[in-house]
């Protein structure tokens, strides 16, 4: 990769949309190239996708919150067990898994804390080998990439 190609790649971070032209204008190379450059980083797995960005608030998905996650164990069956089943849950938007303090980082957006209070209750704690949640709530977004 050299500095073309990075300057492609933050232009796309930041605005997945733009056309070849767009980037064509911006490097100075012709449009060919860029999308020979773009095809080249897609098929190298550099660019893994495109996506959209969605208001959840405005498809009524009032509450964010990040439950930071300990298990009771850590062998490696009852690891792959909590990832296969935490992706499953509609309200779980995404999941890392982390050193430190905590096991898992999970994502949940619901429409109100009742809805939320029934992940929790109902979903995460009938899953085995959860021994703490412990909730964080996003009050504004400051920034998001």
């Amino acid at each position: 990769m050299d500095a073309l190609d990075k300057t492609i790649l933050e232009h796309l971070e930041f605005d997945g949309r733009s056309s070849m032209q767009d980037l064509s204008e911006l490097t100075g190379l012709s449009r060919s190239a860029v999308f020979t450059r773009v095809k080249r980083m897609e098929d190298q797995g550099v660019i893994s996708g495109y996506t959209v960005r969605v208001d959840r608030k405005k498809l009524g998905m009032a509450i964010r919150a990040y439950c930071n996650i300990t298990l009771k164990l850590h062998e490696r069956e009852l690891l792959e067990e909590f990832e296969a089943n935490i992706g499953s849950h509609r309200e779980v938007r995404s999941c890392f898994h982390l050193a430190g303090s905590f096991d898992y980082l999970v994502e949940v957006e619901v429409v109100d804390m009742d809805a939320y209070h029934r992940f929790i209750t109902r979903k995460l704690a009938a899953m085995p080998n959860i021994a703490t949640v412990q909730s964080m709530f996003v009050m504004s977004d400051v920034f998001r990439r």
